[in-house]
């Protein structure tokens, strides 16, 4: 038997959290993550053009889809949020998701693509080799279905990418397979042909060429990506992971480890690993945030404003306020989407956009675009505790403004629902008489 000593020496003993590098107070790690998201610099004056929008995609990143389309498609607003209005049709040019531009042409001025980055999300273009490590490893980490038919139905997975590359762009509905009926449980009733593309699509052996009506069309990466980047070197799967976090942490300001590996939704034990070895070679410092119970790391070079002037509304998909624990550690906002929720269990509404003020979240709102009335409707609106309510409606009014005419709509309607409804009301009522 082991003596107490040597059992002792053999127990494995905690290795001690590195001494924070930075020390900041909630409030700095709120304007850090507010000036790396691009939420500190000032809007245009006069028109908005190609090169600030290219600033304000460099800021967010990568930009989140999602087809939900009762307010806007949740891509276009990020860049709304950060520039006020600005030409939609610009961001679909960088994405090449407009008629009248064929072939290698078309694929040579795409300066983003789409992929699984943060969900379906727009990517700049030359960071395809950087998620090339996923698509490889398309069995294990692609939706359970998806993995499946690839994994176990290859005759079918060769028979797609065929019709692909002899048809292509193609739509999910062009590829053979019997619709299913969803069973209860499912979000999507996806036949097995859809499966395929999907797989395909994970697994970069086919790539989106653009969508239509929020339906992707699929097409070999020849056909959508510029050759210059099909051709750059893949890296090792380390080495991708390692500028991803990076990417990641000089995007979020201050961050913990899941908030990092959330961002390109990395696995959990790569997501250790890589932040370990970028904390090793100094690329990321670990930093201590008042308040948090949960370590922090920054770039070396973070930035922390003394004062924060934003004003915005921020889509449920911003990359500002998607992660819902941060949202909540950062601003004390705890915020849930509930286009899921049976309407009458909401607690706020369908469609709900915090509303930044300053650098705080002041305020949220339930918005409807009503197209056939030409009318804004905001469905609630509801205050944050503490903040003086008649100066949020003024800004929040200005703000629902500007966005209803960017939308082409005539106006805004407030209804009664939420306690700072009556003050919105009164404000947008001052505004337009």
């Amino acid at each position: 038997m082991a003596s107490t000593g040597s059992v002792r020496e053999n127990r494995r003993v905690p290795v001690p959290a590195p001494r924070p590098e930075i020390e900041l107070s909630a409030a700095q790690a709120r304007r850090a993550a507010l000036a790396a998201q691009g939420l500190t610099v000032a809007r245009p004056r006069g028109r908005v053009d190609v090169r600030h929008i290219r600033r304000a995609l460099d800021a967010l990143g990568i930009v989140q889809l999602d087809s939900v389309n009762i307010f806007s498609r949740s891509h276009y607003m990020p860049l709304f949020s950060r520039l006020g209005p600005y030409p939609r049709e610009t961001l679909d040019q960088l994405t090449v998701h407009q008629d009248g531009i064929d072939g290698k042409a078309k694929a040579d001025r795409r300066e983003l693509f789409e992929y699984w980055g943060h969900e379906a999300s727009l990517i700049p273009v030359d960071m395809q080799p950087l998620l090339r490590w996923r698509m490889a490893r398309a069995d294990s980490l692609a939706w359970a279905g998806v993995a499946r038919i690839g994994r176990e139905e290859r005759a079918l997975v060769k028979r797609v990418l065929k019709q692909v590359r002899e048809q292509g762009p193609i739509r999910a509905g062009e590829v053979g397979s019997p619709k299913r009926v969803r069973q209860a449980g499912e979000m999507w009733n996806w036949n097995d042909g859809k499966k395929a593309l999907e797989y395909l699509f994970f697994a970069g052996e086919v790539a989106a060429e653009r969508r239509v009506n929020f339906e992707r069309l699929y097409d070999l990466p020849e056909r959508v990506l510029p050759a210059s980047i099909l051709e750059m070197p893949t890296p090792s799967e380390g080495e991708a992971q390692r500028a991803l976090l990076l990417f990641a942490a000089r995007r979020l300001g201050v961050a913990t480890e899941p908030d990092l590996g959330d961002y390109f939704r990395l696995p959990r034990a790569d997501s250790k690993a890589r932040l370990a070895e970028l904390v090793e070679a100094g690329a990321l410092v670990p930093a201590s945030v008042k308040g948090w119970d949960v370590p922090a790391y920054a770039p070396p070079d973070l930035r922390v404003p003394r004062r924060i002037q934003a004003r915005a509304l921020l889509t449920p998909f911003d990359s500002m306020v998607w992660a819902r624990e941060r949202t909540e550690r950062l601003f004390g906002f705890r915020y849930r989407i509930e286009i899921y929720v049976p309407a009458a269990k909401r607690v706020h509404g369908y469609y709900v956009l915090p509303f930044l003020l300053g650098d705080r979240l002041a305020a949220r709102v339930d918005l409807k675009s009503d197209r056939q009335a030409g009318v804004l409707r905001v469905v609630g609106a509801f205050a944050e505790p503490g903040i003086e309510g008649g100066v949020v409606a003024r800004e929040l009014a200005d703000e629902l403004r500007l966005v209803s005419e960017w939308l082409g709509l005539g106006g805004v309607e407030v209804a009664r629902k939420g306690d700072l409804a009556p003050a919105l009301g009164k404000a947008v009522a001052d505004a337009t008489g």
